[in-house]
């Protein structure tokens, strides 16, 4: 049997983890990025400030939600590159934007510059949550791909731990030069790493994908199993070129695809407005409000090491359920303790308004679970999902329109939500609405959305379908069955 790295087994799994860590470099320098606004802002708005004039508030939320409105375009475009150019080349893209902003960042400290890269770092979110999670879904083989698919929450989160820490002990140029060389270190490594066999075979390089598909299984190109995924990957293409060349028209035109469509915007709204956005903003008031006579104050970096450490800690064990339990019951029962937490914290605002008694430690316990369930099933699960109830054709261009709406109302609740909490008379009542809208969604995901662990599309489209359908189904096979033998 033929050894791979003197060490694997032919059939090891080997290296699609080595492809999918190299895959993901790009998310944890994005996650980098993101974290790097917490420390930072605080020391260049403080009289220590490396810059001669510290920021104001104002200029600091403009460099902080920037990322958010660039992506949003940024989004298509990726998708666009993908499909275009290939899922490889796309990675370099986003690494080299990455490596720019950087760049940026060490050359000038003019409000300009750091808005710049700021809007950069935007491109770099949407190859994050765009094309890693395709590359990553399509380089997996069933039975991984789920474990594979989590690892673009857990690298993000692991980021903003990362800068989180460093921000804390380095200094401000330290800590740049550091982060410049998370791309350098991806635009070397992953010259290594195949194309994706999806998008060789759609340009028509069948021996190319074939040779892709053996390494990354770590078999022979003649094995049969590398034969079978291949033309398992050309049936769901020749299938798609039946279909209108428009993806979105195609889409709508389809009772199918709409419902997949469907379920891909629900998933991934649930898990922006979850409450997990606002809570972080809100993080530092709330603790400081449970902190009230217990005399444990935490600085405004400890807290976001501790939700950092607790958002890392959520991603890491979702590699583990959404393999056993499968994407369903994982999702179902994050978004049901993720509603009935905000539900909680919001009567523990009610219960203050009224003076009555509540214990301190209840909003801590309640922020925690919501950040814990949003890194262990709310974004994994959206995320896989999305990639899998849909074939090459729509994939990039549904996870580009799905990611924007992310984008959209990620942007929304950062900018709104404190105005927002006092015209509608107190938090109580956006938390409310945040733990009925996870609510709403364990019900919507246990009518509505098929498990799809280790499924074919034939297999989770067929679950999509209606009673009525189904029936239609069978009786055309019938009918057709019932003609060849007549014939």
């Amino acid at each position: 049997m033929k050894k791979y790295f003197y060490i694997f087994n032919e059939g090891s799994k080997i290296n699609q983890i080595i492809c999918a860590v190299l895959v993901n470099l790009p998310v944890f320098a994005y996650g980098a990025s993101i974290g790097w606004m917490s420390p930072m802002s605080l020391l260049l708005q403080s009289k220590n400030s490396p810059r001669a004039v510290p920021l104001t508030d104002y200029e600091v939320s403009w460099i902080a939600s920037v990322p958010y409105l660039v992506c949003i375009p940024a989004d298509y475009l990726m998708a666009i590159l993908g499909d275009k150019l290939g899922r490889k080349l796309t990675l370099f893209f986003t690494s080299a934007t990455s490596f720019l902003a950087w760049t940026i960042k060490l050359a000038s400290m003019e409000v300009w510059a750091f808005i710049l890269a700021r809007a950069l770092f935007g491109i770099t979110m949407a190859g994050a949550y765009v094309t890693c999670p395709l590359y990553t879904k399509e380089i997996s083989s069933a039975n991984v791909r789920g474990t594979l698919g989590t690892l673009v929450i857990l690298f993000h989160t692991t980021g903003n731990l990362f800068l989180y820490i460093i921000g804390d002990i380095l200094s401000y140029r330290t800590i740049l030069w550091i982060c410049l060389m998370l791309p350098t270190l991806h635009l070397i490594l992953f010259i290594m790493m195949p194309e994706s066999p999806s998008y060789l075979i759609k340009k028509g390089k069948t021996d190319e994908a074939i040779r892709s598909m053996a390494w990354l299984r770590c078999r022979q190109e003649d094995d049969p199993q590398v034969i079978s995924e291949v033309n398992q990957i050309k049936k769901e293409q020749m299938k798609d070129e039946e279909s209108n060349g428009f993806v979105l028209k195609a889409i709508l035109q389809d009772k199918i695809l709409i419902r997949a469509f469907i379920i891909a915007v629900v998933l991934t709204l649930a898990r922006e407005v979850c409450g997990s956005i606002p809570v972080l903003n809100f993080a530092g008031e709330i603790f400081y409000m449970s902190s009230e006579g217990s005399g444990i104050v935490l600085t405004p970096n400890q807290q976001a090491m501790t939700l950092g450490t607790v958002q890392v800690l959520g991603a890491a064990l979702a590699s583990f359920p959404v393999e056993k339990a499968g994407r369903k019951p994982l999702f179902i029962g994050t978004a049901l303790v993720s509603g009935l937490s905000m539900c909680a914290l919001a009567s523990w605002f009610v219960a203050r308004e009224y003076n009555v008694f509540a214990p301190a430690w209840i909003p801590v316990v309640t922020l925690c679970l919501c950040i814990f369930c949003d890194a262990l099933g709310l974004q994994p699960v959206s995320v896989i999902v999305t990639g899998e109830i849909f074939s090459f054709k729509y994939r990039g261009s549904v996870m580009a329109i799905t990611m924007s709406a992310a984008s959209l109302a990620a942007f929304a609740q950062t900018l709104f939500f404190k105005p927002l909490v006092n015209a509608v008379g107190g938090p109580h009542v956006a938390f409310f609405f945040f733990g009925a809208v996870c609510l709403l969604t364990t019900i919507y995901v246990a009518i509505c959305v098929p498990e799809t662990k280790q499924r074919i599309l034939e297999e989770i489209y067929e679950d999509l379908k209606t009673k009525k359908e189904k029936k239609m189904d069978r009786e055309k096979a019938i009918a057709i069955e019932a003609g060849k033998i007549e014939a």
